[in-house]
């Protein structure tokens, strides 16, 4: 994985950094989904999912005990919009988009769950938000 790669993932972990002290605060196991641009079987993605997951950690939310992740991999347009709309089913806390692509799909499927999305030059431009003021 390329170091500014690493870091971008690393920067959407700490993005979330809110729900980790919600959830030190909680009992109950928070539920968080991931939409992710690439393949499940794409050697990439366990390296991204391993880097959020002890990204998130490191904020006191370990999968399996405290954190539920819901991943969904997409490597084309129709299964991001798919797999955003499932993440949407399910209420997650929060979710993570790991590229423009599926953060605009998330966009389109709610406007109520929380997106938190990294890969992203111009979000501006893109529409995902109205400034960057």
């Amino acid at each position: 994985m390329r170091r500014r790669d690493f870091i971008t993932l690393l920067g959407g972990t700490a993005a979330l950094w809110p729900l980790a002290a919600h959830a030190q605060q909680s009992t109950g196991t928070r539920r968080v989904g991931a939409l992710m641009n690439i393949a499940e079987n794409d050697p990439q993605a366990r390296v991204w999912a391993s880097a959020f997951e002890q990204g998130m950690e490191k904020l006191g939310l370990k999968p399996g005990h405290n954190l539920q992740i819901e991943y969904r991999w997409a490597n084309n347009d129709s299964l991001l919009k798919r797999f955003a709309q499932e993440l949407v089913r399910l209420d997650p806390e929060v979710i993570l988009a790991a590229s423009a692509s599926s953060a605009s799909a998330l966009q389109e499927a709610t406007s109520t769950v929380p997106v938190v999305f990294m890969g992203t030059s111009d979000p501006v431009s893109r529409r995902l938000i109205a400034s960057m003021e």
